[in-house]
């Protein structure tokens, strides 16, 4: 390995508990990967106790304590700006791993995402293969959604496609070998990304307050020249939507309101009108069923699709 310098981060919001178990997972792994990254927290206004956590247990982690929730994306941002200001504009080979506070470094993750984002001189982002609890898939790369995952997500469809390609997912087999493979964009669970990349193409768009922020990044970097890739030798343990779970209706609207955002940026006229329609059409099926809290979300969201562009 070849790396100049390598900078993990980790923005936290209320998950004391799993982020001890994330970073103690991660330090058993860079002891035995001979490298000696710099390891950032960014918490966003926890009130479970995480910063003291941190400072008490994990004194080798440099603790961005936020007296606000800055989001996914500008607190990641807030760290990976000051890196770049300190590193020398030539240092090409400067990786950053965004990780998740509710994930688990299985051994040998870190040298895996490594290898793989450097054996290819265009590789901005390097994704892991991402597990479940119970050490099940989960599917950690997708295909940049268009239409037809849009109708996967609003509508009934046959149970069979759900893990294919028509859904914007890749074959199983890929993540049963060690080779790195081509993808459109990793889950933003673990993503490892090269410095080069993000001078290029810019940081993640603050705009994104939650979800779909590592898909525009990925976007912005496939029409810049880079490419990305899931490195299935990298496992890492995903105990999904802990920090999002706490906040469901929340949650929701900001998924739909970062897709709007997402649909309107990256697709053309046509393709843009069209999934406005889906989405209004959608939202109002789901309406029907809806508790009070939910229904009012789905308006906001319709309103959102209608307003945006």
């Amino acid at each position: 390995m070849t790396t100049s310098h390598l900078t993990v981060v980790v923005v936290s919001w209320n998950v004391r508990e799993l982020l001890a178990s994330c970073l103690c997972s991660l330090f058993r792994d860079l002891e035995d990967s001979a490298l000696d990254p710099s390891v950032w927290i960014v918490d966003n206004a926890s009130t479970d106790g995480t910063p003291e956590m941190i400072a008490e247990s994990f004194p080798q982690v440099h603790l961005v304590a936020s007296d606000e929730n800055l989001g996914f994306a500008a607190g990641n941002n807030r760290v990976i700006r000051e890196i770049l200001r300190d590193l020398d504009s030539s240092d090409g080979d400067s990786n950053f791993w965004l990780l998740n506070p509710d994930t688990q470094v299985q051994p040998g993750a870190t040298t895996a995402l490594v290898n793989a984002l450097e054996a290819e001189p265009r590789a901005g982002v390097v994704g892991a293969k991402l597990l479940y609890s119970d050490g099940s898939l989960q599917q950690s790369a997708f295909r940049f959604p268009g239409l037809m995952q849009l109708a996967f997500e609003l509508f009934p469809m046959p149970e069979q496609l759900y893990e294919t390609p028509l859904n914007g997912r890749y074959p199983r087999r890929l993540y049963e070998g060690t080779a790195p493979f081509p993808v459109d964009h990793p889950l933003g669970a673990s993503m490892m990304v090269r410095a080069q990349a993000i001078r290029e193409v810019g940081l993640l768009d603050e705009a994104y307050h939650m979800y779909c922020e590592e898909i525009d990044w990925c976007w912005r970097m496939h029409e810049a020249g880079w490419r990305a890739y899931c490195a299935p030798a990298a496992r890492v343990v995903h105990h999904a939507g802990q920090s999002t779970s706490q906040v469901p209706v929340a949650s929701f609207r900001n998924l739909w309101t970062s897709r709007a955002r997402l649909y309107a940026r990256h697709h053309g006229p046509l393709t843009w009108r069209l999934s406005r329609a889906m989405v209004r059409l959608g939202m109002e099926r789901r309406m029907e069923s809806a508790s009070p809290e939910m229904a009012e979300a789905c308006r906001d969201v319709i309103q959102v699709w209608e307003n945006e562009r």
